[in-house]
């Protein structure tokens, strides 16, 4: 059948533009489609490298609370303390002052009763008498021989021995008398008595008890302390002995008066550092005229230091050590890592005080990766939390933190 000459005629130009307009729209949605690929690409591998860097928490040092004083515990002690022994043997025949009893200096504490030394005592002044005698008889021999000289009747040899024997027979004389000197000083032992004003803070013995005479020998009877002033003694470390000189003031509280202070003073300190501790003893006077503080008990110490020391404290989590020793890893403005050596003054468990490597505007990481060096970038979180850890929390365990 022959074709309608009304229908329309698609011309070859036509058919060329419609397969170029195809092949170019086949053309725009692969490379779309690659576009899209290659951004989501690049999208992953920038989310992987973004996650590939760690997350880290930051804080600053802590300095408040830290200049201003130093807390150490310590032990009382008697001002004076003094262990009372018999110097005379015998038995004890009374006791005027038990535990708890106020003395003063030279009064009565105990009596011992020495029937040995009193017998003693009787033989020495009779040896001396016996020995006067002699002497007083050699003497007036002496003085006849002499006259006798004088008168031609002796020759000086015979009046000269009768000068040495007298002479001698003194000599004994001198001796006899120490001795009962001696031994009258040891019957003044039998009274024991109070060294200085004090208090008697212990009785070892009873009436009747045998005492031996020396402190090599014998027990101890009592112990007088001197409390009106009682000494401290606490152990400074290294770092802060030259901050503590004498006359700094402290405060000391005592458990059994929580709800007290005392001051004090410190005194003098050893001068010299204890290699097993690293501290030096520091000697802490207070006064106890109230008589409420007891020798031997425990106390707190807190010591006035400068105002120019300033002390940075960390978390025991942010140190690090390894082969290059102690360090501290710290943020720089540009998320870099910086590792720092430090070196500790004072361990107080979950805060670290640090003697030097820090500066107060660094920006520390709390708790650093495994395997951190400097160099590598890190990210800061974001959550801020702030705490200065002295009732012993350690902040927020991410964001920035003032600690």
């Amino acid at each position: 059948m022959p074709p309608d000459p009304s229908a329309p005629r698609v011309s070859t130009r036509s058919l060329r533009v419609f397969g170029v307009a195809a092949i170019a729209v086949v053309i725009v949605i692969v490379v779309a489609g690659l576009g899209m690929r290659a951004f989501d690409n690049r999208q992953l591998r920038n989310w992987t490298d973004e996650r590939a860097i760690p997350v880290v928490a930051v804080l600053k040092p802590g300095i408040a609370g830290n200049a201003a004083s130093l807390d150490l515990p310590g032990r009382l002690q008697a001002y004076s303390r003094a262990l009372l022994y018999a110097r005379v043997t015998g038995y004890l025949k009374s006791w005027k002052a038990d535990i708890g009893t106020r003395v003063k200096a030279g009064q009565l504490i105990a009596e011992i009763d020495t029937p040995d030394l009193d017998q003693e005592l009787l033989q020495a002044k009779a040896d001396l008498a016996s020995s006067q005698a002699t002497a007083q008889l050699a003497k007036t021999t002496a003085e006849r021989w002499q006259l006798l000289l004088n008168s031609g009747y002796v020759s000086p040899q015979a009046a000269s021995e009768k000068t040495g024997d007298f002479s001698t027979k003194q000599a004994l004389v001198n001796a006899a008398q120490a001795n009962v000197d001696r031994l009258q000083a040891l019957k003044a032992f039998t009274r024991i008595v109070a060294p200085f004003d004090g208090l008697v803070t212990a009785r070892f013995t009873d009436i009747g008890a045998l005492v031996n005479g020396g402190s090599g020998t014998g027990q101890e009877l009592f112990e007088v302390s001197k409390t009106n002033t009682l000494r401290v003694y606490v152990n400074v470390p290294q770092t802060y002995v030259p901050s503590i000189p004498p006359g700094t003031k402290a405060v000391i509280s005592v458990p059994e008066h929580p709800d007290k202070t005392y001051a004090a003073t410190v005194a003098e300190s050893s001068q010299a550092v204890n290699t097993v501790s690293g501290t030096t003893l520091v000697q802490i006077h207070v006064d106890n005229s109230n008589a409420e503080l007891m020798p031997g008990a425990f106390a707190n110490v807190n010591l006035e230091l400068p105002a120019s020391k300033a002390v940075l404290s960390v978390p025991a989590s942010a140190l690090m050590f390894d082969k290059a020793g102690l360090r501290v890893a710290t943020v720089t403005a540009d998320d870099i890592v910086m590792l720092k050596p430090v070196t500790i003054a004072r361990d107080l468990g979950k805060v670290i005080e640090l003697g030097s490597g820090l500066a107060p505007e660094d920006l520390v990481i709390e708790s650093p990766p495994d395997g951190i060096a400097s160099g590598d970038r890190v990210r800061i979180a974001h959550t801020t939390n702030a705490s200065d850890g002295r009732d012993g929390s350690l902040g927020s365990s991410k964001g920035l933190s003032t600690y």
